[in-house]
């Protein structure tokens, strides 16, 4: 994202939540105040917009109301290209988001490219197979200081235990230094076959 704004593209960040749920210590709406200030934060570090839809953390909902109002939400942004999560993900949430989001393609008759990432591939991410990778060497600074912006996330932390290691072994597939994987999602008349078959 921070390749996409760095060459003057919009981009966008949709919220399903604002993280209401993160501490049992915290209400709710503190809890959202809080994340919804780190997630601001993060968003002007990458020079994009901050966007929520309104669902509640571990909670969200994907059902025939959902998929229209987040449908409405992505094609009012008029996108050119959707990432979302990967949804063989051990995170509901994350599967919630990655369903929505494909549901979101097909009623925009695939409009728009999707494409999937993963997060912390081997505890939450499953079965991740890429099919393309940015080599982020060059932006792999601006992206740490924005996960660092989420300080109630323990954000050095997870750096060091999934990031950093994602970074670098996508970056050895890549031949690179540090890269990010995705799995672009093809409409079927898109789709490649197997050669000689």
């Amino acid at each position: 994202m921070a390749k996409y704004s760095k060459a003057g593209n919009a981009v966008t960040f949709l919220y399903l939540t604002r993280g209401e749920a993160y501490d049992n210590n915290k209400s709710f709406e503190k809890s959202a105040a809080l994340r919804t200030k780190e997630a601001e934060t993060a968003c002007k570090i990458l020079n994009a917009t901050p966007l929520f839809a309104g669902q509640i953390d571990g909670n969200t909902e994907l059902n025939k109301q959902s998929n229209e109002a987040i449908t409405k939400l992505i094609l009012d942004q008029k996108p050119d290209i959707v990432f979302t999560h990967w949804p063989v993900d051990a995170h509901p949430d994350h599967q919630v988001s990655g369903l929505l989001t494909l549901t979101a393609w097909i009623r925009s008759n695939k409009k728009f490219h999707l494409y999937f990432y993963e997060v912390n591939t081997g505890s939450e991410t499953m079965a991740f197979p890429p099919t393309d990778y940015v080599d982020i060497t060059d932006m792999r600074a601006i992206k740490k200081s924005a996960l660092l912006a989420h300080q109630t996330q323990d954000p050095q932390n997870v750096y060091d235990s999934f990031f950093k290691a994602m970074e670098e072994f996508r970056g050895l597939e890549a031949g690179v230094k540090a890269a990010e994987a995705f799995i672009h999602f093809k409409r079927g008349d898109e789709r490649t076959t197997i050669t000689g078959l």
